[in-house]
């Protein structure tokens, strides 16, 4: 086997490992799933991870941080884990996952459409008839819309 294939199984292997590293604010879903894990490097015994945040306010930076430093250090081949939340390129909703779409819609949470940012889809339904109620849900990435179909009020990823 050679050297660049040894890397690449190596970093097929730690995102898997990180798929398991669950979103604080969204536990059905990863940070793989969420699209945010941007690049692995990894030199020995010695990993960094670059993650885009999904809003660069987000008060779960430290809980996410925490969570993958923890996680990764449960391999016994890892001796030091690096973080960093990066700016460059910026994290959208597009980098959702298909996987990660449905989980978001069973935990009642909308996504943005991918072909029209402007449309959102109720996660109870599958209708498009929505409103945005409040720009302003439970999270700063999050707003309120209604459903003129199911008549349900859901929250849904700001398009980014």
């Amino acid at each position: 086997m050679t050297q660049t294939q040894n890397g690449k199984q190596k970093q097929e292997r730690f995102y898997q490992i990180l798929d398991e590293v669950k979103d604080p604010e969204i536990p059905v879903i990863s940070i793989v799933e969420m699209g945010m894990v941007h690049q692995i490097t990894v030199e020995e015994r010695i990993i960094w991870i670059q993650v885009m945040p999904t809003f660069l306010g987000c008060p779960a930076l430290e809980m996410i941080e925490r969570s993958i430093r923890e996680r990764m250090l449960e391999e016994p081949d890892m001796d030091e884990v690096f973080v960093e939340f990066i700016r460059d390129p910026l994290w959208s909703s597009e980098r959702i996952t298909p996987i990660g779409r449905e989980k978001l819609a069973g935990f009642g949470l909308a996504t943005p459409s991918i072909d029209r940012l402007d449309q959102v889809e109720c996660p109870y339904c599958q209708s498009s008839g929505t409103n945005l109620v409040n720009l302003f849900g439970s999270t700063a990435c999050r707003s309120i819309y209604y459903c003129r179909s199911c008549k349900e009020p859901f929250e849904a990823m700001k398009p980014i």
